[in-house]
């Protein structure tokens, strides 16, 4: 909460320098700045001297063939009641002051908005990553996995872990009897304990190796990680491989009938090598 804070903190600072450096710039371009030398003078209190008077522009043969060609059209115009024809005026060059915004004005505000912009957009995208996800239901909040009866059928059907994609979480039932050798080898926290009191173990799909998603291997009936050859046994306990430990995992609960995956909370690490609480071995050729 004091990070998403800071952030919005940043981007309305961020804001309100950008407004001020666009207003500083807008006025420096339209006053513009005197020079230390003026600016003394005007202290000291001297007079200006008056500009002589600039001689005028020597006429050439084209002004006069001008005037000539003017004159012969304001003849030859036939007249019309109650108007004349005049002739079309040479508009003066603009001063680039007088069209409002000059290009480089424009391409500095461009580019300061196209900044604050990118900064926004950011700034909403951390803010959005660190908000709980609005009602829960996704990976880092609690994830209703599916009743009890649901799971286990698919489990015994397909012997296979249930797969809850939207916790990536992989949940196996768990042996009863085996709890108490579980509690007594104290590889594992009071939590996760308790979920397999109730039945069931959440193992999380990442390999706490380098993190490759590790698949079920329906012949063996291990998990066996394609990237470089970790095994873990049923309940996510390490078998073989590089891996450092077992898989980590989530608290599971059961109410009403319905398991929960509470991935609101970091995933408690893995049992250490040479934990085997169920002695569970392969069962089958290895799919790695």
């Amino acid at each position: 909460m004091i990070v998403a804070l800071a952030i919005v903190g940043g981007l309305v600072l961020l804001a309100v320098l950008v407004f001020a450096m666009s207003r500083r710039q807008d006025r420096q371009s339209a006053i513009g700045l005197l020079s230390r030398e003026t600016r003394r003078k005007d202290r000291s209190g001297e007079a200006l001297q008056p500009l002589e008077a600039e001689a005028p522009a020597p006429v050439t043969a084209r002004d006069i063939e001008q005037t000539v060609a003017v004159e012969r059209y304001r003849a030859a115009a036939p007249a019309t009641a109650g108007s004349a024809h005049p002739v079309p005026a040479t508009l003066p060059p603009l001063d680039e002051e007088a069209l409002g915004v000059t290009r480089r004005q424009f391409l500095n505000r461009s580019i300061l908005g196209v900044f604050g912009l990118s900064l926004g957009g950011f700034g909403a995208t951390v803010i959005g990553f660190l908000w709980p996800p609005p009602g829960g239901g996704g990976f880092g909040s609690k994830v209703a996995a599916g009743s009890v009866d649901d799971i286990n059928a698919y489990i015994v059907a397909n012997k296979a872990p249930f797969y809850v994609p939207s916790a990536r979480t992989y949940i196996q039932p768990y042996p009863i009897a085996d709890v108490p050798k579980a509690k007594k080898s104290g590889a594992y926290s009071d939590p996760v304990v308790a979920g397999m009191a109730l039945g069931f173990v959440g193992l999380y799909q990442k390999c706490v190796h380098l993190g490759c998603r590790v698949p079920w291997c329906q012949s063996s009936q291990w998990f066996e990680c394609p990237c470089h050859g970790s095994q873990y046994n049923r309940v996510g306990e390490k078998k073989g491989g590089p891996a450092p430990r077992g898989l980590d995992r989530f608290t599971i609960t059961v109410s009403g009938g319905v398991v929960t995956v509470d991935t609101s909370k970091p995933a408690f690490l893995g049992p250490p090598i040479g934990t085997n609480t169920t002695g569970q071995e392969a069962e089958g050729p290895h799919c790695r």
